[in-house]
């Protein structure tokens, strides 16, 4: 860490305990952010000052969930989304393709929107993209999460859950299907006046192990009216396609493929 002068370091305390915001600091006094930080904290160890860091949880303020965002980032995080909690390590990952930018961007914009205040970051890895959102809360926002993969532990929406989802349906689709859904052309061979031609038509997966979780997304479409079946591979249905061609075109107009 490059030093600098014992007064540089006093302006900066004196601003941070004035509220001043160490974003701010830094960009005032032309010091790296990670320095502030740093300051910061000796600060408040030297004080003997216990940080909390605020939150804007709906949960435990009672700010009024941004419902839509909610839906989108439950599918999300009970397809591909996990949370860590450990005594000092606290956040939500969603993994996304690291060629969908799309998704990527939206996961983002739904932690954002969900929750303002929690830093949020993008890591990235060979072939994916991990988006984090760091805070504790996210385990009040989430009470899905526990020791192990979600697969091998009960999963059931709580009741509130259960009336964001049923508010927004499709927010709710579009989440599960970005996370462990696609949408796929198929094709199919058929012989018309002796002559052999090939017809290809769209179709959506939305493939996990867990019963418990395929369940909601089923027990969804049958409320949105989308007609659906299970796609059995190697003796596991964990494969639910929707084929019609009705049930697709709302699929497009409301999910549509990742990007």
């Amino acid at each position: 860490m490059e030093q600098y002068s014992p007064s540089i370091r006093a302006q900066a305390i004196a601003l941070m305990r004035q509220g001043v915001p160490n974003r701010t600091v830094a960009e005032r006094l032309n010091i790296p952010r990670g320095t502030v930080d740093w300051w910061r904290s000796e600060d408040r160890k030297a004080r003997g000052e216990t940080y909390e860091q605020p939150t804007d949880c709906p949960r435990c303020t009672g700010r009024p969930f941004v419902e839509r965002a909610y839906a989108y980032l439950l599918g999300l995080y009970l397809g591909d989304g996990h949370i860590i909690s450990k005594p000092k390590q606290h956040h939500l990952s969603v993994f996304c393709n690291a060629t969908q930018t799309g998704l990527i961007a939206a996961a983002e914009d739904a932690m954002r929107t969900a929750m303002p205040l929690p830093s949020v970051k993008q890591r990235y890895k060979t072939g994916c993209v991990e988006v984090k959102s760091y805070t504790k809360h996210w385990t009040c926002m989430f009470p899905q999460h526990g020791p192990g993969k979600k697969h091998e532990r009960t999963i059931a929406l709580e009741p509130w859950q259960q009336e964001i989802v049923d508010a927004h349906p499709w927010e709710f689709i579009r989440g599960l299907i970005h996370s462990d859904g696609c949408r796929i052309i198929n094709w199919t061979t058929r012989t018309v006046a002796g002559e052999r031609k090939r017809y290809e038509y769209p179709r959506y997966f939305f493939t996990n192990v867990s019963d418990d979780i395929r369940k909601p997304y089923t027990d969804t479409l049958d409320k949105l009216g989308i007609d659906w079946t299970h796609c059995t591979r190697h003796g596991n249905a964990y494969n639910i396609s929707v084929a019609r061609k009705a049930s697709v075109a709302l699929m497009d107009t409301h999910v549509g493929p990742k990007h």
